[in-house]
């Protein structure tokens, strides 16, 4: 053997020697995993969705798997057995539409259906040899039915010494407590994370009633996040890292939710999966089970409807921050609210939701009757002195300077402010928006009727003028009844008002009746009806002050 071939061996002899006397005296120091060694929130399972050339039936398609129903007073449906998928879920309170026999409002919908919208939970582990559940494992249990009174225990093991068991329950509303337990009986530690995520199928184009927000929202680390479906391209995605909060889709009057546990640090997405597809999902902190031990997590999903009571409830009782705010109460949220309860709490006494609109805008106006008065009592005699203003008009016609000297002098002396007149309508633009909103947001209003032909406060007038007449009539100009008597009011008590002196202004003050009548043709019939009652109640008013001054 050549010598450098004899010192290459001996150097490798005395390297192996070198390490193993090294580890043997300074034992290497045990790795341990801290919660800055979180998976890559890349790594949370992209849910696969179906949807079939000819979808599917709901019925149908719920019929493809085993399933266990679900059933409080409030929700009625079945979770998938294969992979504990929540993908069937109805609002029993609920209807379609405003025919008793439409069915109930579909919330949840399983792959194959037109738009499947479903909830995933699970564990992904820092190990790829270790198997975890996924949404094709089959779970094992010996219920059938999820009720408040009775939780469900699946069960299944990956072979290799894992026990994973999962419990599911359910409270009176709709709210689920999903707890996740996994048994390590191997020899070994195991390190595991947990996810949930909600997959939702639809349409990314606004709907038509923008003024309620539609799409991914959540309160993250104590912030509102509303991001519409629209804002997200393909694959495109938005990423936070939060302590507690909540995060899902928002309907108009729907919610799903993943409530995180609000001790606890998650990192959470939005995402655009393309072909109006999206996604919620969420990692949270590492859950380290040592061998012959057992790890736990617990994660709340809600989904139901906007019932802001309830809500307001599990904000309280639940302590989840900002739940409240799953309803876009808008700008004037100081408003919006009081005015809810107020409407909600006069409904409850008087059993129909039209007049208890109707009454809350006779205490409106009996609230702001101080400050109206003021107003119309202001116009009034501005009204008056019409005839001596156009005298002046008349005189200082070619010097606008000495014209707007005298004017002031003339209110000066009968003791009018001409600025007095613009503090009700100042005051009644918040107001008006935060009803607006009220009327558009709360589900208490949902198909709730009022007399005659107003089946549904929440929609527009259906007793158009192509409905009475059966012309065709352009939808921007085909309107109900109540919109045409709110113009008609609001033509009437522009009258009662001293016209401007502008001529162009005094046109334009003209159309304004026929430009709202048109515009709020297509709003909320509660809304038209509300302002129809307030401008009759103010032309009473005005009138009134008017025979008081002498006008």
């Amino acid at each position: 053997m050549k010598p450098e071939v004899k010192n290459l061996y001996l150097a490798v002899i005395l390297s192996i020697a070198a390490i193993f006397i090294t580890n043997l005296i300074f034992p290497a120091a045990e790795v341990k995993t801290t919660d800055e060694q979180v998976v890559s929130i890349e790594q949370t399972p992209k849910a696969e969705v179906i949807i079939n050339a000819a979808p599917l039936s709901v019925e149908d398609a719920t019929n493809i798997d085993k399933r266990i129903k679900i059933a409080n007073a409030d929700l009625n449906g079945s979770i998938r057995l294969k992979g504990a998928r929540f993908d069937s879920l109805n609002l029993s309170k609920y209807k379609q539409n405003i025919n008793p026999d439409s069915g109930d409002v579909e919330l949840l919908t399983p792959n194959g259906t037109k738009t499947p919208y479903f909830a995933d939970f699970g564990w992904i582990s820092s190990d790829n040899s270790v198997k975890t559940p996924t949404a094709e494992t089959i779970w094992k249990t010996r219920s059938n039915e999820l009720t408040p009174n009775a939780p469900i225990i699946l069960e299944w093991n990956n072979g290799q010494g894992i026990r994973f068991i999962r419990k599911i329950s359910l409270d009176k509303n709709y709210m689920f407590n999903i707890e996740q337990t996994a048994e390590n009986n191997t020899n070994k530690n195991i390190h595991l994370y947990p996810y949930g995520l909600i997959n939702k199928t639809k349409s990314a184009k606004k709907s038509k009633n923008s003024v309620v927000h539609e799409g991914f929202t959540g309160v993250l680390n104590s912030k509102l996040k509303e991001i519409t479906l629209t804002s997200l391209d393909d694959e495109e995605k938005e990423q936070f890292q939060t302590k507690g909060g909540w995060a899902g889709f928002s309907d108009r009057y729907w919610f799903s939710a993943l409530v995180l546990d609000q001790n606890k640090n998650y990192k959470l997405k939005f995402s655009n999966q393309s072909d109006n597809k999206f996604q919620v999902d969420y990692v949270g902190e590492i859950v380290s089970i040592p061998a012959g031990s057992v790890g736990v997590n617990n994660i709340d999903f809600y989904a139901g409807a906007k019932e802001i009571k309830i809500l307001d409830h599990y904000t309280k009782n639940n302590h989840i921050e900002k739940f409240d705010l799953a309803v876009d109460f808008g700008w004037y949220y100081f408003l919006t609210k009081p005015f809810f309860y107020i409407l909600d709490y006069l409904y409850n006494h008087i059993g129909n939701m039209g007049w208890a609109i109707l009454l809350f805008a006779a205490l409106l106006r009996f609230a702001m009757f101080p400050i109206a008065n003021k107003s119309y009592t202001s116009m009034s005699k501005m009204k008056k002195v019409q005839p001596k203003v156009k005298e002046l008009q008349e005189k200082y016609s070619e010097d606008k300077t000495k014209l707007q000297q005298e004017m002031m002098e003339l209110y000066r002396k009968e003791k009018i402010n001409p600025a007095s007149g613009c503090l009700p309508m100042l005051i009644q633009i918040p107001v008006f928006f935060s009803l607006y909103k009220v009327l558009n947001i709360a589900i208490e209003i949902r198909q709730a009727p009022f007399i005659g032909w107003i089946k549904d406060l929440s929609a527009p007038d259906p007793m158009t003028i192509s409905a009475m007449t059966s012309l065709p009539i352009p939808s921007l100009l085909d309107i109900g009844v109540w919109p045409i008597m709110m113009g008609i009011t609001m033509f009437v008590q522009q009258k009662l008002n001293p016209a401007p002196t502008n001529k162009d202004q005094a046109r334009m003050f003209a159309m304004m009746p026929i430009i709202f009548t048109f515009m709020l043709g297509h709003f909320a019939s509660g809304l038209v009806i509300y302002w129809t009652l307030s401008n009759i109640l103010s032309i009473v008013q005005q009138k009134i002050i008017m025979r008081k001054v002498g006008v």
